[in-house]
């Protein structure tokens, strides 16, 4: 943040990552490292990042609260890796703290996991990411787990327990969250990262806008700005203008949030780089206007209460 950037009260970041590589294994951030797939060559993120890290990256902002994703650990570890948080939260009061958890909604063992989690004061919801592509180089899965009944049967325990879900997707694959948001009414869905728009053709850019106004037609779903230099690994603020306005333009000031994807993002841009071009894009938004994409509507869709923020 400079001082040119219009000044903000206060931000909550929706969508973080902290890891301890010496406690909890994470596959993808362990050598060898590849150049291929989304992300690319990881090699320079693949150590430990705690919350001070965070906080020293951005020390110039007024951080008032974070939303910790699942950071891509190893499958059973997923308990082990809320418990670690549960107990980094609870040694900052200060701070506001939402705990998105993972768990294989497809598995036997989801609705243990899921009871596990809520244990934990922070808990609110889980990712699992769902990101399928025909093209081997950019497909997360083996295969569109929105398609397989096993796991729509899990996506259900997630009303019974009050949990909300990080849905992170690419365009192809939204037509039929939006049947599963209309399906389960009562469940939060939050996109990730935009809608993850890899291909910026014509043709792939009026996918994603007809994609996002499906789910946008969805009261129960919202989106998350963040994750931006994975669809475009070269971004500026230019760059990345027009995904940025035309997600508010689809789910409106209320329904959006600004987030850094720190430390993945850190690949492409610094936090100062990418929350003040976030900050800049909205310069002409109003102050309420652009209190709800830096920090309320991550305050209500995660349910952070009162906690300092």
């Amino acid at each position: 943040m400079t001082a040119s950037d219009p000044p903000l009260a206060r931000v909550i970041d929706a969508h973080i990552h902290l890891w301890d590589l010496a406690h909890i294994h994470y596959p993808w951030l362990t050598p060898p490292f590849r150049d291929g797939g989304p992300n690319g060559n990881v090699s320079s993120i693949a150590r430990t990042y705690l919350l001070a890290d965070y906080l020293d990256d951005t020390a110039n902002w007024p951080i008032k609260g974070i939303v910790h994703v699942d950071a891509g650990a190893t499958p059973e570890a997923a308990l082990d890796e809320t418990i670690w948080l549960q107990q980094i939260s609870n040694r900052h009061p200060d701070l506001a703290f939402a705990i998105v958890a993972y768990a294989a909604l497809e598995s036997p063992g989801a609705e243990a996991l899921l009871a596990a989690h809520c244990e934990h004061a922070d808990f609110r919801g889980i990712r699992q990411i769902l990101n399928w592509h025909s093209d081997p180089g950019l497909t997360y899965t083996p295969a569109d787990l929105l398609e397989s009944d096993a796991w729509r049967r899990g996506f259900g325990l997630l009303g019974r327990f009050g949990l909300s879900f990080d849905l992170q997707i690419y365009p192809s694959q939204m037509p039929a969250a939006a049947k599963l948001a209309a399906a389960h009414p009562g469940t939060t869905l939050i996109l990730n990262h935009a809608g993850m728009p890899v291909d910026r053709s014509p043709d792939g850019l009026r996918l994603w806008s007809s994609g996002m106004a499906q789910l946008a037609a969805q009261p129960n779903v919202a989106v998350k700005i963040s994750g931006l230099g994975i669809a475009d690994h070269g971004w500026t603020e230019d760059s990345i203008r027009p995904i940025v306005l035309e997600t508010i333009d689809h789910f409106g000031a209320d329904r959006c949030m600004f987030a850094s994807d720190v430390p993945t993002d850190k690949l492409y841009a610094g936090f100062d780089r990418i929350l003040g071009s976030f900050s800049r894009i909205t310069a002409n938004f109003t102050p309420d206007e652009r209190d709800a994409l830096f920090a309320a509507n991550a305050q209500r869709f995660y349910r952070l209460g009162g906690r300092h923020t």
